[in-house]
């Protein structure tokens, strides 16, 4: 008996992961030649956070997942998928080889001690916040060449209140 050469594809596939699904969006971002920023116009979330849920590190809701699917013309699984909680951390080893994310990596190594002594020291048992985290990445004009520039957006802080998210208190790195 013969069968359909879709069919035959078909049974051979397995159900579609999250990686799949930013594997794929990652390519047809390429091959439409669309800006991150784009993409969060359309989404209504900064270009950081869209590319973390585009990446596979945030969960989007259903209108964010059905945006992102018709932009980047994904298929209904991979929009279902979107809409889930993720696991997060995508790095693929325990010591980053990217240059730039071991910049990162580095920053953490060096001052990680540091900037945890300076929130306990401010606030006492505070924890900073890396669900709740958000950022803005910009260009910074030097006379040596361009700097990158990230910023924490700042919040509230309560006087005196035990394990509080200190998320601004990461320094601009540029």
């Amino acid at each position: 008996m013969k069968r359909d050469a879709d069919e035959a594809v078909a049974a051979l596939m397995k159900p579609m992961k999250r990686e799949d699904v930013t594997d794929l969006i990652a390519f047809r971002k390429l091959k439409k030649a669309i800006k991150w920023a784009e993409v969060a116009r359309k989404v209504g979330q900064s270009k950081e956070w869209t590319t973390a849920a585009c990446l596979g590190q945030m969960q989007m809701t259903k209108k964010q997942a059905e945006t992102v699917g018709r932009i980047f013309e994904l298929p209904q699984e991979a929009v279902l998928i979107l809409q889930t909680v993720p696991y997060k951390g995508s790095l693929p080893t325990a010591v980053p080889t990217d240059p730039l994310i071991y910049r990162w990596y580095e920053i953490v190594n060096v001052y990680g001690t540091t900037i945890k002594e300076l929130i306990h020291e401010e606030f006492g048992d505070g924890i900073m916040s890396a669900i709740d985290f958000s950022m803005d990445i910009r260009r910074e004009a030097n006379e040596k060449g361009d700097r990158v520039r990230v910023e924490p957006f700042r919040r509230p802080v309560v006087a005196g209140q035990q394990r509080q998210n200190v998320g601004d208190l990461l320094p601009v790195v540029r």
